[in-house]
């Protein structure tokens, strides 16, 4: 099974997104308030923004965070946490 790591490191430098993608509701470098509502299978927390998944791992469901998006992708994002509030 491809792990969402394992796909990075296959991905990595590749340009992945289509013209459509790139109108998502978030975009790299920006800094968003969010809340954890659910796990990924890999642990990393799962945040909403405008539908699109965000992955923020050290998190747990509940958390109120504040986020920096790392990477964005045509279906979700990666993001670093910054500071749990």
């Amino acid at each position: 099974m491809l792990f969402l790591v394992d796909w990075l490191k296959i991905n990595r430098g590749k340009n992945l997104l289509t013209e459509q993608d790139r109108n998502s509701p978030v975009s790299e470098g920006a800094f968003h308030d969010v809340k954890i509502d659910s796990i990924a299978r890999e642990g990393d927390g799962i945040a909403h923004i405008q539908g699109l998944v965000i992955f923020v791992p050290g998190t747990k469901i509940g958390d109120q965070v504040n986020i920096k998006i790392e990477r964005v992708m045509p279906r979700f994002a990666i993001a670093a946490l910054t500071e749990k509030n």
